[in-house]
């Protein structure tokens, strides 16, 4: 069986819209495109490299889809569009990690959840159009399926027992607005960490697994002062 892990950009506030530049995705009215940049080092980069380092399928929500296909084929993926980002004198305005990623994504199985008709003109791109599709490929042979962003997929990926790892890297800035992480559809649900490190930057990185539905109870002392009791009963009767 394989793997779904997956991997954000987040902010501290929990927003992982728009990481990688203004105009990436300013729906919503997003203004704050392209707040990842200040808070990139080598360590982020080297997380991102591992995370992307075995070979893998990709896992998108429409919306990122879009997003890379309109970006990733042409800075090394297809000989169609790679032509686009040279200058007049052919050399590339870029560099060879993004290259080397673009040609990676677009080798790369590409399976999109959606009730939608996306375009898929990239190569091998695939529509999966409900959880149980995702959970026949997951249950299948191949290599583990990868997400990076896709802030639709991680509420209902966990509460149907699908996401087997996720790498949040949390960087020191709080945007107010924007997509969050997880949406009103994510269970109740305990992780167990599994890595964790703190970059020069001020980065943290931390990977998750899920681990067991969360158990209840006190950090201290239960008062039972009358101040309480009558804070309890305002609570009760829509008063508090």
């Amino acid at each position: 069986m394989r793997r779904i892990r997956g991997s954000a950009f987040v902010s501290l506030d929990g927003v992982i819209q728009a990481p990688g530049g203004p105009s990436e995705d300013p729906s919503g009215g997003f203004a704050h495109g392209g707040w990842l940049p200040p808070f990139f080092d080598e360590e982020v980069g080297a997380a991102i490299d591992a995370f992307f380092g075995s070979e893998y399928d990709l896992l998108l929500g429409r919306r990122t889809y879009d997003i890379f296909a309109a970006y990733w084929p042409y800075v090394g993926g297809e000989a169609t569009g790679i032509g686009e980002v040279f200058d007049r004198t052919g050399k590339y305005e870029g560099d060879a990690a993004a290259i080397a990623m673009g040609e990676a994504f677009t080798r790369a199985r590409k399976y999109v959840l959606t009730r939608g008709t996306p375009d898929l003109g990239w190569s091998n791109s695939h529509k999966l159009g409900s959880l149980d599709e995702l959970r026949a490929i997951r249950e299948g042979d191949g290599p583990d399926l990868l997400i990076q962003g896709s802030s639709t997929l991680y509420g209902p990926l966990l509460a149907a027992g699908l996401l087997d790892r996720l790498t949040l890297m949390i960087f020191p800035v709080v945007l107010g607005t924007g997509k969050r992480l997880f949406g009103d559809a994510t269970p109740a649900l305990a992780l167990r960490q599994v890595d964790h490190k703190v970059t020069r930057t001020g980065a943290v990185i931390a990977t998750y697994e899920p681990a067991a539905a969360i158990d209840h109870g006190w950090a201290g002392p239960q008062s039972t002062s009358a101040r309480e009791r009558a804070r309890q009963a305002a609570i009760a009767e829509g008063r508090w």
